[in-house]
């Protein structure tokens, strides 16, 4: 077994040959390996067959210079992450302003003082060596969330069946054994209805956040009457609305947008099932659209609980949360405002929030008029 650490490649690029020398020899005794090379054209050919670890580049070389240099490997994507540090007699701010701006990492003016050049060049090594390390500490984690994301859904894909099933069965029992029930049985048994039926819309705005997140989601897009897509939405929340008060009073004209009526009438029954999950059961919800422009609008307002500041972003997030201040609870927004920010963005649009504590929101989102 091999326990010898791997050394450090530098590569050191200067025409001045006793630069060269001195460089190389101080660098050997610190435990790096080093390669040095006479003209920026070499540099760059023996960058590509074998990639340092750090690079020291002289500016003043003929035929190429050092900025020259730092531009064709910044162009390269492969070899744009290479840390250079400039090493030059230029002593203006315009050449270490020029040399920052082409990609270099640092400046040493010479004659220089090898144990300055050392110290940046350790320091720049470790920043290297840490920044290679976030990124594959990100992949892993990009890799594990593919996996946990791909479990989730075949999971959540074989529950839909089942519980679709369950509730098929919970309407024949209703309709077969409805005049046989107490009052209070009848009410647990619409309750147990309706818990299955907001299962059934959890797993399928999973799934859908999933397709619409890969992509895979087609749109079915046409011109279509906001009026009547809101309408159809808050049909499909049945008894879910409770005791609130829902408005919706409609234009007396038509409000167009080309969207895909199904997916946006969700998009309208996400964002009032919302709002009936933080409004008090004697709030107010109110529904309505408008054309502005070459975009039409719809907005959800609530009298609910209102929105801090700092959670606007988040609660579009997949299973963010929002916090109540007056109760000092926290609530799960689930997956019902991410689906609605994937879908509104794949229709064309764009959604958000305003809100004020303590006495509501309101949701908005825009849908072009033409494709």
């Amino acid at each position: 077994m091999n326990n010898n650490p791997v050394k450090q490649d530098i590569l050191v690029v200067d025409d001045t040959s006793a630069n060269l020398q001195v460089m190389t020899s101080m660098l050997e005794e610190r435990g790096y390996e080093v390669r040095p090379v006479p003209s920026g054209k070499l540099a760059i050919q023996a960058i590509r067959n074998k990639q340092p670890d750090l690079i020291l580049l002289d500016i003043n070389m003929p035929e190429m210079n050092g900025f020259e240099v730092c531009k064709i490997l910044k162009a390269d994507d492969k070899l744009k992450e290479i840390p250079v540090i400039f090493i030059s007699a230029r002593t203006e701010t315009m050449d270490k302003v020029k040399a920052f701006s082409v990609g270099g990492v640092d400046y040493v003016e010479k004659p220089f003082q090898f144990e300055e050049v050392n110290v940046r060049v350790k320091t720049h090594l470790e920043l290297q060596r840490k920044k290679k390390e976030l990124k594959e500490n990100y992949d892993k984690l990009k890799d594990l969330e593919k996996l946990r994301d791909n479990l989730v859904h075949m999971v959540v894909h074989d529950m839909r069946s089942p519980l679709t099933g369950i509730y098929g069965f919970l309407q024949l029992l209703q309709g077969n054994i409805a005049s046989t029930l107490k009052d209070q049985d009848t009410t647990y048994l619409q309750m147990i209805m309706n818990s299955t039926e907001e299962l059934i819309g959890m797993v399928s705005s999973l799934l859908d956040v999933s397709r619409l997140e890969a992509g895979q989601m087609p749109l079915k897009k046409k011109t279509c009457d906001l009026r009547e897509v809101i309408a159809s939405g808050v049909k499909s929340l049945g008894s879910l609305t409770g005791e609130r008060t829902i408005i919706h009073e409609p234009l007396e004209t038509p409000v167009m947008a080309m969207c895909d009526p199904d997916v946006t009438g969700r998009i309208v029954a996400n964002l009032v099932a919302n709002a009936i999950k933080f409004t008090p059961e004697d709030g107010t919800i109110r529904i309505a659209c408008s054309a502005e422009g070459n975009q039409s609008k719809v907005t959800v307002s609530d009298t609910g609980y209102g929105i801090p500041d700092e959670y606007r972003t988040k609660i579009f997030e997949k299973f963010g949360q929002v916090e109540s201040r007056a109760e000092g609870k926290k609530y799960s927004t689930g997956l019902g405002l991410t689906f609605c920010k994937l879908a509104v963005e794949a229709s064309g649009g764009q959604i958000g929030v305003d809100s004020e504590v303590g006495k509501g929101s309101t949701f908005w989102f825009t849908l072009p008029v033409k494709d």
